[in-house]
């Protein structure tokens, strides 16, 4: 029988503030490479906020070039479940290509449609991701002396 972590406290005290996920990641890191229990620790992200940053612009060609990637992609896993059934390697390779063919194909027609229904609203791409202002890395009172202390000597040590 496995042994299972405490039940996170709600009362967690703040270790130490970062301006990135990356420096509290190296934090927790460090811990956990010390032999801290880590499982007693949490990153929290404070004042969120979602940044998209944008990509191009999106045309009725770009988006049927879209849609035909996507269409292709599921063609093929059609194509590979089909070929579970068939009877020989040359109708295999026939399944393949020709799954493939009719979703790129299908995937193009949809994605040229379903940019052009959308009447000019949204003509470009984008990637969105949320970002935190501060990251705490936290631990349960009980060990959070423990953090503090392991914390400060890494501090020293990238100083």
């Amino acid at each position: 029988m496995s042994a299972e972590p405490p039940p996170p406290s709600t009362e967690r005290v703040v270790i130490e503030s970062y301006p990135t996920y990356e420096g509290a990641q190296r934090a927790v890191d460090f811990l956990a490479d010390s032999g801290f229990p880590v499982e007693r620790t949490a990153i929290i992200g404070s004042d969120l906020r979602m940044v998209e940053t944008v990509l191009g612009r999106l045309t009725r060609g770009r988006a049927a070039l879209a849609g035909a990637g996507s269409g292709a992609w599921f063609g093929l896993l059609v194509g590979l479940l089909l070929s579970l059934f068939a009877a020989g390697s040359h109708t295999v390779l026939v399944l393949l290509l020709s799954g493939i063919v009719y979703g790129a194909v299908f995937g193009a027609v949809f994605g040229f449609i379903g940019h052009a229904l959308t009447g000019g609203r949204r003509d470009f791409t984008s990637r969105s991701r949320i970002v935190a202002g501060r990251y705490d890395v936290v631990a349960d009172p009980q060990v959070a002396e423990e953090a503090k202390n392991a914390i400060v000597e890494l501090n020293s040590r990238e100083s």
